[in-house]
């Protein structure tokens, strides 16, 4: 006999929303080697043609995390179902109908 799997709840993670996870982790990647400069400033190229840096109130590692972060969001939120509740105002064909 065949289990009953309407009560079983849907996966945690959605396929569409993990591809988009994935997608945007392999295009956000640093390339190459980071350069100093003489002012103390430091670079980084991303492989989506950014240039990463520090600044005078971050450090070149919270850019990273920063850019990845923003990244992630973006691919995820392409993604996301209509009406998910959202955190950041998302535009109006994304709402709830």
């Amino acid at each position: 006999m065949e289990p009953d799997r309407s009560a079983e709840s849907p996966p945690a993670v959605s396929a569409a929303m993990h591809r988009a996870k994935v997608r945007a982790r392999a295009s956000h990647v640093t390339v190459g080697q980071a350069r100093h400069h003489d002012d103390g400033s430091v670079e980084i190229d991303c492989s989506c043609g950014m240039v990463l840096c520090n600044g005078p109130q971050w450090s070149l590692d919270e850019h990273i995390r920063l850019h990845r972060a923003e990244a992630r969001y973006l691919a995820v939120s392409e993604v996301a179902p209509a009406g998910m509740p959202r955190l950041i105002e998302v535009g109006t064909d994304r709402r709830p109908r």
